[in-house]
């Protein structure tokens, strides 16, 4: 080795180009721009097409709301699915965990002690669900797909073995969970509202604090972020727990839409926010996503729902439809 050589000093590590690293000062940050961009395009289009096949149904306030509204539930869980693919997993478990969170918490025995008892059940039932799966996938060393599909299973089994396959109705006394829905501020239902700050605090989340951060170093590279000093299974663990808090609240705005709590509520709901966050632009294989995305992938799907009920069209063709989007977004990331 020469003293050339020698004195030739060791190169810096290249910083990966998650938010605020270097890559997105030097303006590569725009793809995500563009993306919500064509997203918002695409959401004009469908508004267009409303207007112009029923003109007389979608653009009026009881339809807005109503989408909005059906919006709400699975946005709240789309948002704990955005944190999960992010740092490089997946959770199938989301909608049975949203049922069992609100078959628990309309049972008599729990609804004796009042409402706010109720939606702190559905809260606790929802994060210590996904603590499991977390502790599994981050522990156990399980595959996440087996995880949260076994999940999936159990806690569809048990809503239903505990509401002996019935529907729970909300008592008129814990009316206060039905406000949610039918107490309106500006015109919006107030779920409307928990939906929103749910949106703001997954933001805030994600792109100003050190555990999104994280997140986005876990997800693109687990190898590296251990390197790094980042307890990787801990933060695994922590974002199957967010995922499932999300369940619960979902639980409870289900429960205000719905007026019961039921062992069918949430039935495909997984597939909805799986599709939502990649639309959104989230990467399944980790290490990129917004929220703002996985937000607008939503209302793409929640407004192309409500313009297949309004024209009368079957749902079997409404599957199909949701099918081809999915296929072509994730061609699209390719």
């Amino acid at each position: 080795m020469t003293e050339v050589d020698q004195a030739a000093p060791a190169k810096a590590p290249v910083k990966p180009a998650g938010p605020g690293g270097p890559l997105s000062r030097l303006g590569l940050g725009r793809v995500s721009e563009a993306r919500h961009v064509g997203l918002v395009a695409a959401l004009v289009l469908l508004a267009i097409v409303g207007l112009v096949t029923r003109p007389e149904n979608f653009a009026t306030s009881s339809n807005l709301v109503s989408i909005l509204a059906l919006a709400s539930t699975i946005g709240v869980i789309t948002v704990g699915m955005t944190f999960v693919i992010i740092g490089g997993g997946i959770d199938l478990s989301v909608g049975a965990v949203m049922a069992l969170a609100s078959v628990w918490a309309t049972t008599l025995a729990t609804q004796a002690y009042g409402p706010v008892v109720m939606i702190v059940c559905a809260l606790l039932v929802g994060t210590g669900a996904g603590l499991l799966s977390g502790f599994l996938i981050a522990y156990g060393r399980m595959v996440a797909f087996i995880a949260t599909l076994a999940m999936l299973v159990a806690a569809r089994g048990l809503a239903q073995r505990m509401s002996n396959q019935r529907t729970q109705l909300v008592q008129p006394d814990n009316s206060m969970i039905v406000d949610l829905s039918t107490t309106r501020v500006l015109g919006l239902p107030l779920l409307v509202y928990v939906f929103a700050l749910v949106v703001l605090i997954g933001w805030l989340v994600l792109n100003r604090t050190t555990f999104g951060r994280r997140t986005y170093a876990v997800g693109g590279n687990p190898e590296a972020a251990r390197l790094a000093g980042i307890n990787v299974r801990k933060h695994t663990l922590m974002l199957y727990a967010l995922s499932g808090l999300c369940c619960g609240i979902a639980a409870v705005l289900i429960m205000a839409r719905t007026t019961t709590g039921s062992s069918t509520h949430g039935d495909l709901y997984e597939l909805d926010a799986i599709a939502a966050v990649i639309i959104g632009g989230t990467l399944l294989t980790g290490g990129r996503g917004t929220i703002i995305g996985s937000i607008l992938g939503l209302l793409i799907f929640t407004v192309i729902t409500n313009l297949f009920i309004l024209n009368g069209l079957n749902t079997a063709d409404q599957l199909v439809a949701k099918g081809v989007i999915i296929v072509a977004a994730v061609l699209l990331q390719r």
